[in-house]
């Protein structure tokens, strides 16, 4: 079947609803949201004389909440536009209106006998073949549709969403005893392809995969600290980052999620178990009385953590379990702690920890780990068929870097067993079973393959042909050149990727000296080049610490030498023989966006936060930055249409000066950093394969490079226009002396310095203008200021 999703319904506008909503608004479907209509008017009503009656009120509930979402941080919107595919209502004028979507997505109050009732109204109205699903965290998907049609039974299942939709990878899909296998494709297949998810399939089972594990893992943690007496932040300090968990850690991310929202799914495990696992989902008698004060954490401004501002700053206070009192926070520091912090990679620092045994982080860590890993195995085939589908819903629904069975591999599987078996524990005959038959992992690698275990022997691990993964390439293809900042790999039909893979992917002189050696391979042996990693972030931009060190060592001739080096690879990336397509993604900041500005087409992920911030750090943009933002922004003016070029140049001035970030690739394209031939991935997994598939349509369609043109410039006027609106930021006290320099620099640049307007100039002035501007500001004593507080801090000075 030809199946389309081309219109969507969400039932319900609250936090969830709405974000869900959003999602699918910023992939372009056109969502139609309805929520109960009021049951008393407001005081704005009244005074409006209004009736229940009448539209707008009985429409109030979803129109608030949609307005709410414009206010939301993190927003839950790649782009204000989206707002206006939102259309709402109500569920007790609308349904009918249901007939005319594809998908409907329940996301009502946490409640069997309400989501039922809402079902058979929705089976009543939808149309023959629609979808339906519930994104419930945790009740029945069968129980909760068994009154309804066959047909609807057909085509229902759970979609559960982790919140916020927009930013949580996780996709969780519940099918029942009924749900049409051709369904459960589609939806697996959309959610991975179109929503951009990570998915995975769960079975019908109290809180699915990830909130199962997620909550006990949480509980565990909880009562490990209450028996071994360390406090919320010790607890903190080393349940984050150290293990491969967020940087929230365990009372932070409680804080976040909010203790109300999280006792309410514990006790959904709670009151659907027996025995010792009953026991383990027990609330806390501290975490009660908390509840009942409402410090339920971030929302209500105070939970684990508090922070309070004092004549010295602010400081954030730990509660204090035991007299509910908020103190200074601890910090559990130990030689366990410092030997992991050498480690490289979650792995290695989880197996110093926990191979730590008489040190206090280390027994804290083992007795947190092991009961994780216990219960994971225990669960498996209950909540999910194999290893991987837990593994990935830790990863993508709780940020964890490890599932619980890639962590039991990295500290040994037999070691650990043969350590949980002198701790008294009882161990999963499948885990035993696993071990005797001399299966020591629960993964293995062979030939760019990974395989799992799986009832008795391995099987081959299938990953979608759009998941590049470039650490599996380069174990199947030999990297065709490599130094310590980047790599050119052969990623396959005749395409090269280069990889940056230096320190935070900071540009250098070895990424450059890989730009210029990559630009030439390609133009002779592949159709074209891939600039991509797999990192944490595209790029943050340039190696700024080096830059600082040959600026206080006076070495100008040095910095101007790397400049101009920089300068020349981005103009060796703009007129390659061959198309450059770059896939950014995540931070892409200074040199990162300077990469891409030039490239024949950007492909990013929607999550790409883009901007020449380099103000920030008392500089202008160096490699050509000012230039390419400039030429896209007349390259984005329609053909034949007037245009006035100093508001241009004041655009592009102002996007530069302000250092301005885009929230999405969808702002990037808005703040003119894509154009037309650039586009977004809705998967970020599968960035690296859209790029390529890019190249391959611009080589396959006749691709020659582009022509060297001549760049209208605004000249003096147009300098002394663009300085006025500095000036009056300075006067105005919203811009410090040093930024006024900074400004100046940058408006003389990109006016062409002191000519007439409309003067036409070559790129290569403009880059002298621009590396000239570069050098005379790092050379300032503030300038260098910013620099070290940047590198000290990782956040701007104002100087």
């Amino acid at each position: 079947m030809n199946r389309k999703i081309k219109r969507a319904a969400v039932l319900g506008s609250g936090v969830m609803g709405a974000g869900i909503a959003a999602h699918l608004a910023n992939i372009g479907i056109p969502v139609l949201m309805l929520d109960v209509t009021p049951r008393e008017l407001n005081d704005r009503e009244k005074k409006q004389g209004l009736t229940l009656d009448d539209k707008a009120v009985r429409n109030r509930i979803s129109s608030v909440n949609k307005e709410a979402l414009k206010k939301q941080k993190p927003s839950p919107l790649t782009s204000k536009e989206s707002l206006n595919l939102i259309e709402t209502g109500n569920m007790s004028d609308d349904m009918e209106r249901l007939s005319e979507v594809d998908w409907v997505i329940e996301v009502v109050v946490e409640n069997l006998e309400v989501k039922k009732k809402v079902l058979a109204s929705v089976d009543q109205y939808r149309k023959q073949g629609a979808i339906v699903s519930s994104n419930t965290s945790g009740i029945s998907i069968e129980a909760m549709s068994a009154d309804c049609s066959e047909d609807f039974r057909k085509h229902f299942l759970g979609t559960h969403f982790f919140n916020p939709p927009r930013y949580l990878k996780l996709l969780e899909v519940i099918p029942t005893e009924a749900t049409d296998p051709e369904v459960l494709e589609f939806i697996k297949t959309f959610g991975e392809d179109v929503l951009g998810k990570g998915v995975v399939e769960a079975k019908d089972t109290p809180n699915f995969i990830a909130n199962r594990i997620g909550t006990y893992g949480l509980l565990v943690t909880v009562q490990k600290m209450l028996e071994k007496g360390y406090s919320v932040g010790e607890v903190d300090s080393v349940t984050g980052p150290m293990i491969g968990r967020p940087k929230s850690a365990t009372f932070r991310t409680l804080d976040v999620v909010g203790l109300d929202t999280f006792i309410h799914v514990a006790n959904n495990v709670h009151d659907q178990v027996e025995g010792e696992e009953k026991k383990a989902f027990e609330i806390p008698e501290f975490m009660k009385q908390m509840l009942e004060k409402g410090w339920l954490g971030s929302k209500s401004g105070q939970g684990f953590f508090l922070k309070q501002r004092s004549k010295d700053g602010s400081e954030i206070l730990q509660l204090n379990p035991e007299t509910m009192e908020y103190e200074s926070r601890g910090k559990l520091k130990t030689k366990a702690t410092e030997m992991a912090k050498q480690e490289k990679g979650p792995g290695r620092k989880l197996k110093a920890l926990v191979n730590a045994k008489d040190d206090p982080a280390g027994d804290l860590i083992w007795s947190i780990v092991k009961p994780v890993l216990l219960y994971s195995a225990e669960l498996y085939g209950e909540i999910a068929d194999d290893v991987p589908s837990i593994d990935e819903a830790m990863r993508w629904g709780f940020g964890w870097e490890m599932g619980p069975f890639e962590m039991w591999d990295a500290i040994g599987v037999q070691a650990s067993v043969n350590r949980m078996k002198e701790d008294g524990e009882n161990i999963p005959a499948w885990i035993e079973e696993m071990l005797d038959e001399g299966f020591g992992s629960f993964y293995k690698a062979e030939n760019g393959n990974v395989y799992f275990y799986h009832h008795t022997d391995y099987k081959q691990q299938v990953f979608n042909k759009k998941n590049i993964n470039l650490k599996r390439v380069k174990e199947t293809k030999e990297v065709i050149k490599k130094n310590a900042g980047a790599s050119l790999i052969d990623i396959g039909d005749d395409v090269a990727c280069l990889e940056f893979h230096s320190q935070s992917n900071a540009i250098g002189l070895d990424i450059i000296q890989m730009i210029n050696f990559s630009i030439d391979h390609v133009d002779q042996h592949y159709k074209g080049l891939v600039i991509g990693n797999q990192g944490k972030n595209f790029c943050v931009g340039a190696n700024l610490g080096m830059m600082l060190m040959e600026a206080q060592d006076y070495n100008f001739f040095e910095i101007e030498m790397v400049v101009k080096n920089f300068q020349d690879a981005l103009m060796k990336v703009k007129y390659s023989d061959k198309p450059v397509v770059t896939a950014p993604f995540g931070m892409t900041l200074g040199g990162g966006a300077e990469v891409c500005l030039p490239s024949d087409a950007v492909q990013a992920s929607p999550e790409t936060y883009m901007g020449l911030v380099e103000p920030g750090v008392g500089l202008i943009p160096g490699g050509g930055g000012n230039k390419e933002l400039y030429m896209k922004h007349l390259r984005n003016i329609p053909e034949g249409v007037d245009f006035d070029l100093q508001k241009v140049a004041n655009n592009v001035f102002e996007k530069i000066a302000m250092a301005k970030v885009s929230t999405s690739a969808e702002e990037a394209r808005e703040n003119g950093f894509l154009d037309q031939l650039d586009a977004i991935s809705a998967n970020g997994d599968h960035l690296l394969h859209d790029a390529k598939q890019k190249v391959i349509g611009l080589a396959d369609s006749g691709y020659t490079a582009p022509k060297r043109t001549k760049v209208p410039v605004v000249g003096e006027q147009g300098y002394a226009t663009m300085l006025l609106g500095a000036k009056s930021l300075l006067l105005s006290g919203y811009a410090s002396e040093h930024d006024l320099k900074i400004a100046e620099k940058l408006a003389f640049v990109l006016a062409g310095g002191r000519l007439k307007e409309g003067s036409l100039v070559d790129e290569q002035y403009l880059l002298d203008l621009e590396r000239e501007a570069f050098l005379s500001l790092i050379g300032e004593p503030k300038t260098q200021a910013r620099m070290q507080h940047m590198l000290m801090k990782g956040k701007p000075l104002r100087n």
